[in-house]
């Protein structure tokens, strides 16, 4: 067994939803979700089938985010993965009804920081271990850093 660490490849700073699911038509069930959404929203799906063929299936309405998703389930080449690029939405707008697929056993992450996905490689195939989602810690909020936090959600339109 060998551990591994992989870094998503996210040039533009993209939203991205990583998880597992366990069939064929998460690729189709998942799209079908996100589709209907948001008609801003633009998308692309990959998932690492893992019998059969064992490939990279992939769909989305965005190319460039399609290509992403493509290139980084490759990268991870784990069981039964999918990866979601996300461009004029966020994850907080979909990830419910993305858990609700029957396909979807779990989410890794919904982020737009860097990630890396910690893989351990067997002699049979890959599979996800967990992930890093951003940077360390580097203390705790002040006083100021809460009415900033609060502003934000606010200026943005996800509180009054």
């Amino acid at each position: 067994m060998e551990v591994k660490i992989v870094a998503l490849e996210n040039p533009k700073g993209y939203n991205v939803i990583l998880g597992q699911a366990h069939f064929i038509k998460t690729v189709e069930d998942l799209h079908e979700v996100l589709v209907s959404s948001s008609p801003a929203l633009k998308f692309g799906i990959a998932f690492c089938e893992s019998s059969g063929p064992c490939l990279v299936r992939y769909s989305g309405n965005d190319e460039e985010l399609v290509e992403l998703a493509k290139r980084n389930a490759l990268l991870l080449s784990a069981g039964h993965v999918f990866v979601i690029f996300l461009k004029d939405g966020y994850p907080i707008n979909v990830l419910n009804a993305v858990k609700m697929v029957p396909e979807v056993c779990r989410i890794f992450c919904a982020s737009a920081n860097p990630i890396e996905v910690v893989l351990v490689e067997t002699e049979q195939g890959r599979g996800v271990l967990g992930v890093v989602d951003g940077l360390k810690t580097k203390g705790v909020e002040t006083e100021q850093d809460i009415a900033d936090r609060k502003a934000f959600l606010r200026r943005i339109g996800y509180k009054l």
